[in-house]
């Protein structure tokens, strides 16, 4: 196709040359600078002409051919990595939000963690209160037992040292200080004899 093009741009360049210039003939003549030698450039547009035409049948076309095996390698080698890229972007996208989901959950389990503690430690502490509670019940009760046991056993004592004294008192009928005396005597007795 464009050696065709070529070829037809020649015939058209050669079909433009002036007559004058063919019907010249250069050999001969004055031979200065701007001289045209029409026999040596109707042989080199001749040579030229075949020169792009076997360019054209043989060269042009692996060329070209190469040049744009090499330029859809190019433009496939961009559309994977637009691709990879986008795919990267994408798993980048969802790496976040996996991310951002776990540390979501991880927030969440510290909460209920914490909650949890929470609750077990004022449970904890509930039962330590009630257990000290009823500690200090047992404790005023046990006290109350043991205070209205020895009021018991005073009030038996003094009952039965009250009896024993008016018993004695009523042995020996003595005047008021003889019976403090005695009476004082006889809780003397009753120290000692204890101790």
């Amino acid at each position: 196709m464009k050696t065709s093009r070529i070829t037809a741009a020649l015939l058209v360049a050669s079909a433009a040359v002036p007559e004058a210039v063919w019907a010249g003939g250069g050999e001969g003549g004055s031979g200065g600078l701007y001289d045209i030698n029409t026999g040596l450039s109707f042989w080199t547009l001749v040579v030229f002409g075949i020169l792009v035409f076997l360019l054209g049948k043989f060269a042009w076309g692996p060329i070209l051919g190469a040049v744009q095996a090499r330029e859809s390698g190019i433009q496939s080698a961009i559309d994977e990595a637009n691709a990879a890229n986008e795919e990267a972007t994408r798993l980048l996208a969802e790496h976040k939000a996996q991310l951002a989901d776990a540390r979501r959950q991880a927030n969440e389990l510290i909460a209920e963690g914490k909650a949890a503690g929470e609750s077990v430690r004022k449970e904890i502490e509930e039962k330590a209160r009630a257990e000290a509670q009823n500690m200090v019940d047992r404790a005023r009760a046990e006290i109350e037992r043991e205070r209205d046991a020895a009021l018991d056993t005073l009030r038996k004592e003094s009952v039965d040292l009250a009896l024993a004294a008016a018993s004695r008192l009523m042995q020996e009928n003595l005047d008021q200080a003889k019976d403090r005396q005695l009476v004082e005597r006889y809780l003397s007795e009753l120290g000692s004899g204890s101790a």
